[in-house]
């Protein structure tokens, strides 16, 4: 099974992995986790040119790329590859590696179709999580004049107040007038007490 189903359990020994630093170590590190949750098949990269190759002569579950690249940084490698023919190439799950997480930077990968971002040095726990988020993704993917990759949004909020929606499932800012009167404070603080539980 690929990891890119969402499904609890996952095999990872079945997983193909690309890992793309243009460090040497932070490559050795990132396999020797991979290598420890179970992962077998992993192709090294250090040159972004080289990772481009790599994903277009086969197909990876996912990506774990860094922002420095030798050759091509890691923003280019990602849109290169959401815009790459292939459609097992273009939606490939992304997690990018940086240094420093900045917010400008994080937005900057983003606005690339990075899926996720993981700051370094990474804890093997927090790749785990991530490889599970990318296996469990249930963010769409969407397709502009300026953007190929998941929907930037994680929470579904809508959208900002006082700019029109422009999607099916936005949440509209008016709710309109409450259909019932608002709790009194001592109905409020009620609902706080704690109540003795009869078992059955």
């Amino acid at each position: 099974m690929s990891i890119g189903q969402a499904n609890p359990r996952i095999k990872l020994d079945l997983v193909n992995v690309l890992v793309a630093d243009r460090n040497p170590q932070s490559v050795d590190i990132v396999a020797s986790a991979l290598t420890g949750f179970g992962v077998r098949s992993i192709e090294r990269c250090t040159r972004g040119e080289e990772a481009l190759r790599a994903v277009s002569s086969q197909v990876f579950d996912f990506v774990i790329a860094d922002m420095n690249l030798d050759g091509i940084d890691g923003l280019e490698f990602i849109r290169l590859l959401r815009r790459a023919q292939d459609q097992k190439t273009a939606f490939m799950p992304v997690v990018l590696t940086m240094g420093h997480a900045r917010p400008t930077q994080v937005h900057k990968a983003r606005d690339s179709g990075a899926n996720f971002v993981v700051t370094k040095p990474i804890a093997p726990k927090v790749l785990l999580e991530r490889i599970f988020w990318v296996a469990r993704e249930e963010r769409p993917f969407i397709e502009t004049k300026n953007y190929l990759g998941p929907e930037r949004r994680f929470k579904r909020e809508g959208p900002p107040i006082g700019k029109p929606g422009r999607r099916r499932g936005d949440l509209h800012e008016e709710l309109g007038a409450a259909s019932t009167p608002n709790l009194s404070q001592d109905q409020i603080d009620g609902l706080m007490k704690p109540q003795r539980a009869t078992l059955f």
